[in-house]
């Protein structure tokens, strides 16, 4: 297991969560796009050891963390299987234990916008939306489902303006931000599906 990440009192740190199976670019220009457009102090991966929501477990953890490692190469991004190392099987769970563990930081949850489709899936899903802000990133073909999603309807009235999405960090939750950008298209599941993982 890795280290535990470091994160000071005040500092708006971006959870970027997933099974990294395998990692790609999409998870890279995401991230980037989330430090910038949310303006981050760091960002980390958080590369859980199974998803609850699929059917198939992934390769096994320290396969996913050593190439998450050497897919993402940047100074203010931190990949860690902190997941792991606290037991937490939900974000809901994750999100409990980050808070405690680190008093004063400020998390942000960031998700594509295929997952905000389904966010009313998710475990405690309104907890989560009334703990932490959430920063959603636009990918080819899910803009449409992710703004017509429950959750974004339910909490319509704490969605930020895109415009204004760099201000996400620093407000209190319920808010979430909707970013348009040109994405990636690439996904973990067309990767496995043509046998490069």
């Amino acid at each position: 297991m890795s280290a535990r990440p470091v994160a000071k009192r005040g500092q708006v740190i971006g959870l970027l969560g997933g099974s990294f199976d395998p990692p790609h670019a999409g998870h890279v220009h995401i991230s980037k796009a989330a430090l910038k457009r949310f303006r981050l102090d760091r960002l980390w991966w958080l590369v859980s050891p199974g998803n609850p929501l699929k059917e198939n477990g992934p390769a096994p953890l320290a396969d996913r963390m050593q190439a998450a490692r050497a897919m993402m190469d940047h100074p203010r991004v931190t990949v860690t299987d902190i997941e792991a190392q606290l037991g937490t099987r939900y974000t809901a769970q994750t999100l409990m234990a980050l808070r405690r563990r680190y008093p004063g930081v400020r998390f942000v949850w960031i998700m594509g916008a295929d997952n905000l489709a389904q966010f009313h899936l998710w475990q405690d899903w309104r907890w989560i939306m009334d703990t932490v802000p959430i920063g959603v990133l636009a990918r080819p073909g899910d803009r449409i489902a992710a703004r017509m999603s429950k959750a974004a309807k339910v909490y319509a009235r704490a969605r930020i303006p895109g415009r204004a999405a760099h201000t996400l960090g620093r407000a209190d939750a319920p808010a979430w931000s909707f970013v348009n950008l040109p994405m990636s298209d690439q996904s973990s599941t067309a990767i496995r599906k043509r046998g490069e993982w």
